[in-house]
């Protein structure tokens, strides 16, 4: 699915249709000020092609890597796999929580449904190297940029995406079904594919109250 995996995004950026040397920062500047994250009931086929997800791969794993450890993993879900992980995530729900009322296991079970719905799904595992001397926390972030890339780089090709956690990336029985070692955690479930409807804008933070200036007293 992934031939030809080390492309430069350099590369990339050249061979996009699209491509234009002289094309000015605003561009990406609007593409971060309108990126919204869509509901993952919303986002339908067509799904990114192997291309496509080479690109978007490659995009979400150029992010700053203190110390070079790479300390993230991806897993890919496509395709029929979508429905063997959510039958097995639903079997792991039901056993570890048998006494739990019918009304909150329905819930929780349309939720692992609606998170394997879209046409590919991107689970990013956070994987800290603890006997290296950059701290945990660092590396810790850098898996969260690799959540951020990957649903930038997803809008920049036109699909809808959203960062998306839940049950399914705390619960131990959930991370042993998605193959997750007990030392790592997973970062984000990132469903994409393209959205059927436009996402309506939602308040965002106030700067005012968000941001102070550091000055010597």
């Amino acid at each position: 699915m992934l031939e030809n995996q080390n492309v430069d995004a350099n590369e990339i950026a050249r061979s996009s249709p699209s491509y234009d040397s002289n094309l000015s920062g605003q561009y990406v500047f609007d593409l971060l000020a309108r990126r919204r994250s869509a509901s993952p009931l919303r986002l339908g086929e067509p799904g990114p092609g192997p291309d496509e997800i080479r690109k978007l791969l490659t995009v979400a794993t150029r992010v700053p890597d203190h110390g070079m450890l790479e300390p993230w993993r991806i897993i890919l879900v496509q395709g029929s796999a979508r429905e063997k992980l959510s039958a097995r995530l639903s079997a792991a729900l039901l056993k570890t929580n048998p006494h739990q009322e019918a009304a909150s296991s329905d819930l929780a079970l349309r939720k692992i449904k609606t998170l394997l719905a879209a046409p590919l799904v991107v689970i990013v595992v956070s994987s800290v190297h603890p006997s290296v001397r950059i701290l945990e926390w660092e590396q810790v972030l850098s898996a969260g940029a690799v959540c951020m890339n990957l649903i930038i780089a997803a809008s920049a090709l036109g699909y809808g995406s959203t960062w998306l956690t839940g049950w399914t990336a705390y619960d131990p029985a959930a991370l042993r079904t998605l193959g997750v070692r007990t030392d790592e955690k997973v970062a984000g479930i990132i469903p994409i594919g393209t959205a059927s409807e436009a996402q309506q804008e939602r308040a965002r933070p106030s700067l005012q109250k968000r941001v102070t200036m550091w000055s010597a007293t």
